[in-house]
């Protein structure tokens, strides 16, 4: 190897240590000198030492990286171990820290500074993220977790059994591309309510209403205007919460279409976004407008856990009713049945139909259409449910808003050209 890489390398592995190392010397930098089994001059040594027998061992002979492996644990577990001894606690985390740190080092020589450095990434942060984990975990409920761990299983084992082909005449339905898109939307979902979970209801109503619309801003929306009936003094905290929640669906659905097909997202990014920034400003307005927020309290924003069973089952049966129906829709009627099937799908959920036509249909101009059309649709019907349980008042400023909000979005997509046509 180069003498000039080689260095840079060394330089990885004695940066990876470092910063290892100034996560584990700042959680113990009340400590007196000499009664710390090792802080941040130890870690980037250890970062070092793995970089430098990996170094000896460029040659492909890796008994002697072993060998370093070996002594370095060795000799940091006995420090470690009377260490935890004399403060009689039991942790495995610095000794599992030190073991990651010269693994880190070798890898900075011998394999991908890519994948070296990312490794090291993650490695500070869930050691950063003690605290934040732990309550996250105290938090958590058995259901939640049996959800999640029933939910994995079914997808790790379920998954690559289910035929990756349409097993329907129109060609619409695709088991495997099926379960695979309901848990895509549940993990999106589920990021949305650890995220809730984490800040706790005290960060206020906008927080979460803001991340509600990453599950479901018809949920966000109702919940919101159930509010407005006994809280008419904080219509514009609660308006603007419910748009905001509008906006973070419209950015939602396109990153979920471009992960199925990223041509098709970006020729939705100018409608979408040019609506959600407008949506955002107007419930920055509102919300300034009203003064202080949280006077409406968040406690009655209730998520319902994304990764139970029966809402994963569920979201998946509407998602194969709606791809079924689109797939009927436009072989018996061409694209009118498709825009046919997306305005009616608007009416109660927009990731259903967008989804489906970002794995069914090729980029086009109906495509697009048809997803604009679901998410005005949509749009109009959350401030229409709106007004109908929260009063008129509350309906008519979301209609207004949200109704110039798609006409920013038509604008966008008539002004800013189509990359594809």
């Amino acid at each position: 190897m180069d003498i000039t890489l080689l260095a840079a390398r060394l330089g990885l592995a004695l940066a990876l240590g470092f910063v290892i190392g100034l996560d584990r010397g700042w959680k113990e930098r009340d400590e007196a000198e000499g009664q710390r089994a090792a802080g941040i001059r130890t870690f980037s040594l250890i970062g070092l030492l793995g970089g430098l027998f990996g170094a000896l061992s460029l040659g492909g002979d890796r008994i002697l990286l072993a060998a370093g492996f070996i002594a370095t644990s060795a000799v940091m577990a006995a420090f470690i171990w009377r260490e935890n001894a004399r403060e009689g606690v039991y942790s495995a985390t610095s000794m599992v820290a030190v073991l990651v740190t010269f693994a880190l080092g070798a890898l900075a020589v011998l394999g991908d500074i890519r994948i070296a450095s990312g490794a090291g990434v993650v490695t500070v942060a869930l050691l950063a993220q003690k605290p934040a984990l732990h309550s996250f975990l105290s938090r958590l409920t058995a259901q939640e977790l049996r959800s999640a761990l029933l939910l994995a299983a079914m997808t790790f084992i379920a998954l690559p059994l289910l035929p990756d082909r349409a097993i329907d005449p129109w060609g619409a339905l695709n088991p495997h591309q099926l379960w695979l898109i309901t848990i895509l939307i549940a993990a999106v979902s589920f990021a949305g309510y650890v995220a809730v979970k984490l800040a706790g209801p005290s960060r206020g109503l906008v927080l979460a209403a803001g991340m509600g619309g990453l599950v479901s801003s018809t949920v966000v929306s109702l919940t919101l205007a159930r509010l407005a009936r006994d809280n008419a003094a904080r219509l514009g905290l609660l308006a603007g919460c419910i748009l905001l929640a509008g906006g973070v669906m419209m950015a939602r659905v396109l990153v979920l279409v471009g992960v199925i097909n990223l041509p098709l997202a970006l020729d939705l990014a100018a409608p979408l976004l040019g609506a959600a920034l407008f949506q955002g400003l107007a419930a920055w307005l509102l919300i300034g407008r009203d003064g202080r927020d949280g006077g409406a309290g968040p406690e009655g924003l209730v998520h319902k856990n994304p990764f139970l069973l029966s809402e994963v089952l569920k979201f998946g049966a509407l998602l194969g009713i709606v791809m079924l129906a689109a797939g009927i829709g436009k072989t018996m009627f061409g694209n009118s049945g498709l825009m046919a099937v997306a305005g009616i799908s608007g009416l109660a959920d927009v990731d259903a139909l967008t989804l489906s036509v970002a794995n069914m249909v090729p980029v086009s101009p109906v495509a697009v259409a048809a997803i604009l059309l679901c998410v005005g649709v949509n749009t109009g019907a959350k401030a229409v449910y709106a007004g109908i349980v929260g009063g008129m008042r509350l309906g008519l400023i979301l209609f207004v808003l949200s109704m110039a909000a798609m006409a920013v979005a038509v604008a966008s997509h008539v002004l800013i050209p189509s990359p594809h046509f």
